[in-house]
């Protein structure tokens, strides 16, 4: 075995399950993070994806809720439901965080509680430094989230235009119904995520031309329309990486002795906002370059693996929220859509499984197309001859 010592900056999902897959490979690890598990913004969902590819999510004996049902609401008002064919699981953050740093702990990589608050020295020789003390690395790993301190190591800084700002509650009581709303003029979303005994509640929105206490007011009002209040609700406030396709360009993810990954590397879906399976993913694969003896081809196994497909998300992402698709918005058309077409909820359902790729959406929605819309109109008229009085479905026109 290759001893080397290795740093992880962050003890998010990202860093953490690096430094577990790192510890099985015989090298030395070491994790600091200043809270390790703790109840971090965030609406925890893991999708059907996430738990094929990972069983222990679904195997492990701690606390999560099984989703089934989806309800999507369109800036109109208009509403859907659905069930889903393969259900989320929805952790609260200091579980799941709590799960992946014992199995680091158990695998034996070492956790420090301790804030890293500067970085010298170079590649095989960093020098860590901290309140207590100094710590020396061979190799350095930055998973510390989207406020990433250090993110200056890499070749582009990202800016406001990088980011969506998000803020919710924590509200007592669950559901077992996802909820997603699509607001006029929001590039961004509310949800409502329930837990096991809470609901992750919030809005997320591009941090350009959206004040934070502006999403606030947004926020509150909308709450008693989903027959929630925030008595007895905690609040929080977080930002989300939302690259452009020129910002994952530019952005660098390894260099000469350091490796970026998770939220710390933008690596979130800037259409959904998903991020903890590129989180884990990004951690598999910095393990993997490690164990292969060449942590300098991380950003190559990255970039054969989910980049491209988060490069399509950041390419689309416009266009989704403020676009027009057959002669209404597309997010209008999609939630209409969804209610009206068996064969596009099926698309629906694999996209929130996460098993529906954006490189191959395009030519599957314009192949069924056809059968979508010949659905959407018997449907549309099916919903006319109930509505018509004194007629039958079958008497139509």
């Amino acid at each position: 075995m290759i001893r080397q010592q290795i740093a992880i900056i962050g003890g998010g999902p990202a860093g953490a399950f690096a430094a577990e897959q790192v510890a099985r490979s015989g090298r030395e690890v070491t994790l600091f993070d200043e809270k390790l598990a703790w109840e971090k913004p965030c609406g925890g969902g893991l999708t059907d994806k996430a738990i094929v590819r990972w069983p222990f999510l679904r195997e492990a004996e701690v606390e999560r809720n099984w989703i089934t049902a989806c309800e999507l609401i369109a800036p109109s008002g208009r509403t859907t439901s659905f069930r889903l064919n393969r259900p989320i699981a929805i952790f609260s953050r200091l579980t799941l965080n709590g799960l992946l740093l014992e199995r680091a702990r158990h695998a034996g990589a070492a956790l420090v509680r301790e804030r890293i608050v500067s970085i010298e020295g170079q590649a095989g020789n960093w020098i860590l430094k901290s309140a207590s003390g100094e710590h020396r690395a061979n190799f350095i790993l930055l998973a510390a989230g989207a406020r990433n301190p250090f993110r200056g190591l890499a070749a582009h800084v990202p800016g406001a235009d990088d980011f969506m700002v998000a803020m919710g509650y924590y509200i007592p009581g669950t559901r077992q119904t996802v909820q997603v709303q699509f607001l006029e003029g929001l590039h961004g979303y509310l949800w409502v995520f329930p837990r096991l005994d809470h609901s992750s509640v919030g809005i997320c929105g591009r941090m350009q031309g959206q004040s934070t206490a502006e999403l606030r007011r947004r926020l509150e009002a909308l709450l008693p329309n989903l027959g929630l209040s925030t008595a007895g609700a905690r609040f929080y406030a977080h930002i989300i990486p939302s690259r452009s396709e020129a910002s994952f360009e530019r952005s660098a993810l390894c260099g000469n002795g350091w490796a970026v990954a998770g939220d710390a590397a933008g690596f979130v879906d800037p259409i959904t906002g998903e991020g903890l399976y590129y989180a884990l993913r990004s951690g598999e694969l910095f393990a993997q370059a490690v164990r292969n003896g060449k942590p300098e081809s991380y950003a190559e196994l990255v970039k054969r693996d989910f980049l491209p497909e988060l490069e399509r998300a950041a390419r689309i992402a416009d266009r989704f929220y403020s676009g027009e698709w057959m002669g209404d918005s597309v997010i209008e058309r999609m939630v209409q859509l969804t209610a009206r077409s068996p064969r596009f909820r099926d698309l629906m359902r694999d996209l929130f499984a996460g098993v529906q790729e954006y490189s191959t959406l395009r030519s599957r929605l314009y192949r069924s197309l056809p059968k979508i819309a010949a659905e959407a109109l018997v449907s549309t008229l099916w919903q006319a001859g109930k509505s018509a009085p004194g007629s039958s479905p079958l008497a139509i026109g």
